[in-house]
């Protein structure tokens, strides 16, 4: 079977016509030139050294070389070879807490920031695995389903915001079921789901969310973002400039800290591998390294007719044409005899 990869390269074949439309006036205008300036006989004297046939092949050779290097362009492949293309990797869920509090600064440049830069770390480490996020607070919804598309991934992370949840506070059982609800659609067993939070849990209602993540063999990861110490939660305007801090009905400043003991919950209960997110650190960086290395299991196969790339052919012959151009000359060679010349 023949076929053209990129045949839209093609249309570079319509420079031949062109070219050699280009050269005939050329030619036309040189002659006439010459014309002008001198008579016929001096004429062809002056122009005795130039070998026109040559010169005409040499526009055939480097009109031929154009051809060939837009056939070249167009990619042929003929020949063909059936390969096995298998699919292996894990599934990964993430899910990010939405919450006010996750606009903190006591990691820079906030919570919710370092949370996405983190993300953006994993997927660049990603190769085959298919990952999906998820966005709570005291209510989750998947925001991206499992997918291999990482720009677009990366799209709907860079679109999660507070402002994102109708209802605020952080419910961690909430991101937990719809998180194993993605996960169990899955048909791959090797199943990871990573919880980006502050861990400020309001509801503490996940016991049966728990029970899922042992049934299902999910690798469960806490990724902690945010310090043990009070911090106030900055408050801004449609435009995006702080308008102070938020505060409660008695006018306080609300102040967040780390659920610590959610965190202890989640690591001893589910066998949670908790990571935290501190300036300087590199904790997260082997937790990336370890979700990325994992080997994940062959989904399925796929037989696939693989078409041999012949450019090569193409282009080596138009190479050729173009050094056979340069060296073949335009001008006749001249026999000259200096017996009698000083005499």
């Amino acid at each position: 079977m023949f076929r053209f990869e990129d045949p839209q390269w093609m249309w570079a074949l319509t420079l031949v016509p062109v070219l050699a439309g280009l050269a005939w006036l050329s030619g036309r205008r040189r002659r006439r030139a010459l014309e002008e300036f001198a008579d016929s006989p001096l004429l062809d004297r002056l122009a005795a050294s130039v070998d026109v046939v040559a010169r005409r092949w040499k526009l055939v050779l480097q009109l031929a070389a154009v051809a060939l290097l837009a056939v070249a362009l167009a990619r042929p492949q003929f020949g063909s070879r059936v390969e096995t293309v298998r699919s292996v990797g894990q599934d990964i869920v993430i899910a990010v807490d939405l919450s006010e509090s996750m606009l903190a600064e006591d990691v820079a440049p906030n919570r919710l920031g370092r949370a996405r830069l983190s993300i953006l770390r994993l997927m660049d480490r990603l190769d085959g695995d298919r990952i999906g996020l998820v966005a709570f607070a005291a209510d989750a919804f998947v925001q991206s389903p499992l997918t291999i598309d990482y720009a677009a991934a990366g799209m709907f992370l860079g679109a999660m915001q507070p402002d994102l949840m109708p209802i605020q506070g952080t419910d961690l059982g909430a991101a937990l079921r719809v998180s194993l609800d993605a996960l169990e659609e899955s048909a791959r067993d090797a199943k990871v789901l990573v919880l980006v939070t502050d861990a400020e849990d309001h509801e503490a209602t996940y016991d049966a969310e728990l029970a899922r993540v042992q049934e299902l063999g999910v690798q469960l990861y806490v990724v902690v973002v945010g310090t043990g110490e009070g911090v106030p939660i900055p408050v801004y305007d449609d435009e995006g400039a702080r308008q102070g801090f938020l505060r409660d009905e008695d006018g306080n400043v609300v102040t967040t800290r780390v659920g610590e003991q959610a965190l202890e919950d989640l690591a001893r209960r589910a066998d949670a591998s908790v990571v935290r997110v501190v300036s300087g650190g590199t904790a997260l960086d082997e937790l990336v390294d370890e979700i990325a290395r994992g080997e994940g299991e062959e989904l399925d196969a796929l037989q696939v007719t693989r078409f041999e790339e012949q450019f090569q052919l193409f282009l080596g012959l138009a190479l050729f044409l173009l050094v056979v151009d340069a060296v073949v000359s335009d001008r006749r060679r001249t026999e000259h005899r200096w017996a009698g010349r000083f005499e």
